[in-house]
């Protein structure tokens, strides 16, 4: 049975679809719920904990206001699936061979593609749709250049690929052992670099305004302003980087696949979408801005995805469309522990066991992803029974860490 309780302890309430929440996270949702801005409720998914001004897993409902550390600064980070025409019985028993393939054409950390070797046609085409785009906004504040070095170049060089942290690619089988590629990335340094530019910028706006917050994070920008203007599109421009980064990742990665494996096909079932972004929509009868910040659109029969931990399940779901969390659900287990909390109780040993029959890196350098770490994905799904429905149940066979 789900689980959803209400907080009110502040402005407007707090529904939460979960047990598991830390203190420093309810203290993050209730400074939220008193901004002025906030409409409804909040909506704390079965993921939720705590992030930075923000509850990472929250649903956040503003009038003619956005939040852009709510939104965050991997502006459009999210997830694509897709199913392929093959079987379990058709891959080779060692998949180590997989994983080079993967690594070899996709870069992962702060590695990134040489741009000035020959670039696919989907790359080529993807560029010259975001670089005029671009060009508009940096016109409008050239600071921006200041904030990455060669800005005008690493972008292009980062598109496809998966940067660093939580960020991964792996190959899954679904119930009827039907092979998926799944990753999950965002918009990489760019994002960054506009997502930490706006925020700055909102911060000055509080101050020109004297408006006083529970915390400097959550500082937001009016509709009517020209900064708001400027950061509705920068922010839309990352969403496509994201989206088109994922894209053009899933591109390599099947492309790779191909001479190691059987001949095959994609299947209808591909799946892209955003868990940290910004988006104007409808509920009980407003036009509102919602920001996702770690949760997905639930929307009726919309199809998203729910990865679990390194080593654990993922989910593929449809959603049912429930007003009570702004049509959305969780966007992944959730962090049980932090980064340093993980790699001080685990080691290596540990990861080994707790990634037992996948193919993936086992050191010391990617403790803080051990499944341990993370809330139970399947307590996670019971939570939201209310919110998706389970379509494919995908388990892990192989998996590539940033």
């Amino acid at each position: 049975m789900p689980i959803l309780k209400t907080l009110n302890k502040a402005r407007i309430p707090v529904r939460v679809w979960t047990d598991e929440i830390e203190p420093e996270a309810i203290q993050q949702l209730l400074n939220v719920a008193n901004l002025p801005i906030v409409y409804q409720h909040i909506a704390a998914m079965p993921d939720v904990h705590m992030g930075i001004g923000a509850a990472i897993g929250s649903v956040i409902a503003t009038r003619a206001a956005i939040i852009p550390a709510a939104v965050g600064v991997d502006i459009g980070c999210g997830m694509n699936a897709t199913r392929l025409s093959l079987i379990a019985d058709e891959l080779p028993d060692n998949l180590s061979t997989l994983r080079d393939a993967i690594e070899k054409v996709v870069p992962v950390g702060f590695a990134q593609h040489d741009f000035d070797e020959a670039r696919s046609d989907t790359h080529m085409r993807v560029v010259r749709l975001l670089d005029t785009r671009l060009d508009t906004i940096v016109g409008k504040h050239p600071e921006l250049t200041k904030m990455q070095r060669q800005f005008a170049n690493t972008w292009r060089a980062q598109l496809g690929t998966l940067g660093g942290g939580n960020h991964f690619i792996e190959l899954c089988f679904d119930e009827a052992r039907c092979l998926w590629v799944m990753l999950h990335s965002g918009s990489r340094g760019i994002g960054n670099v506009l997502g930490r530019y706006f925020i700055a910028e909102a911060k000055k706006e509080m101050q020109r305004h004297q408006i006083h917050l529970p915390d400097k994070d959550l500082a937001y920008l009016k509709e009517g302003s020209e900064q708001f203007d400027d950061y509705v599109e920068a922010v839309s421009w990352a969403q496509d980087y994201a989206l088109f980064n994922r894209q053009i990742m899933m591109q390599l990665i099947v492309e790779a696949l191909r001479p190691l494996l059987p001949p095959f096909s994609i299947e209808n079932e591909v799946i892209n979408c955003h868990h940290n972004y910004v988006q104007q929509e409808t509920h009980f009868g407003k036009t509102l801005w919602i920001t996702r910040k770690g949760a997905i659109s639930a929307h009726v029969n919309e199809l998203g995805i729910i990865p679990g931990s390194m080593g654990t399940k993922s989910y593929i779901v449809r959603g049912l469309g429930n007003e009570q969390s702004f049509c959305s659900c969780s966007h992944g287990a959730g962090r049980r522990m932090s980064r340093s909390e993980a790699k001080r109780r685990f080691n290596s040993l540990d990861l080994a066991k707790q990634t037992e029959g996948i193919e993936c890196r086992k050191d010391s350098s990617v403790i803080d992803e051990i499944p341990g770490a993370y809330k139970d994905i399947d307590q996670v799904m019971t939570n939201q029974s209310d919110l998706v429905e389970i379509v494919y149940t995908l388990k892990q066979i192989l998996c590539v860490k940033g």
